[in-house]
C-alpha cells in the first residue's frame, strides 16, 4: 500500500469547474492505474474515471465530456478536472490506485476523500 495524499473541492454553483488532486508517496509511481470514485449520500461507491498506467483513460457515461482524468508521474500525481459540474455530481471523491496497470487488476490504496457540492 502507498499514501494517497487528496486535495482540491469544495463548494461550487452548478456549471463551475473544480479539480481535486491525489499524490501518492510511492517512489515508483508510472506503473500502477489510478482511478477517481465517488460516493453520494445514500449510494454505492462508483468509479468516475480511471487512467492506465500508460494513460488510457475511461469515464462512466454520465461525466463524459466534463470530466478529465490526467497524472503527471513526475510529481507522483493523478488530477481529475471535474468542468460543468451539476448537483447531482455532489458526492465524496477517492483516488485509488490499482494493484497493476489497469483499474480492474484490483486496488490496493485509497485517499481519505474529498467533499465536492454543487449547487444548484
Amino acid at each position: 500500500q502507498v499514501q494517497l495524499t487528496q486535495s482540491g473541492g469544495g463548494l461550487v454553483q452548478a456549471g463551475g469547474s473544480l479539480r481535486i488532486s491525489c499524490a501518492a508517496s510511492e517512489t515508483i509511481f508510472n506503473i500502477n492505474a489510478m482511478g477517481w470514485f465517488r460516493q453520494a449520500p445514500g449510494k454505492e461507491r462508483e468509479l468516475v474515471a480511471a487512467i492506465s498506467a500508460r494513460g488510457s483513460t475511461n469515464y462512466t457515461d454520465s461525466v463524459k465530456g466534463r470530466f478529465t482524468i490526467s497524472r503527471d508521474n513526475a510529481k507522483k500525481t493523478v488530477y481529475l478536472q471535474m468542468n460543468n459540474l451539476k448537483p447531482e455530481d455532489t458526492a465524496v471523491y477517492y483516488c485509488a490506485r490499482s494493484r497493476g496497470t489497469y483499474i480492474g487488476d484490483g486496488l490496493d490504496s485509497w485517499g481519505k476523500g474529498t467533499l465536492v457540492t454543487v449547487s444548484s
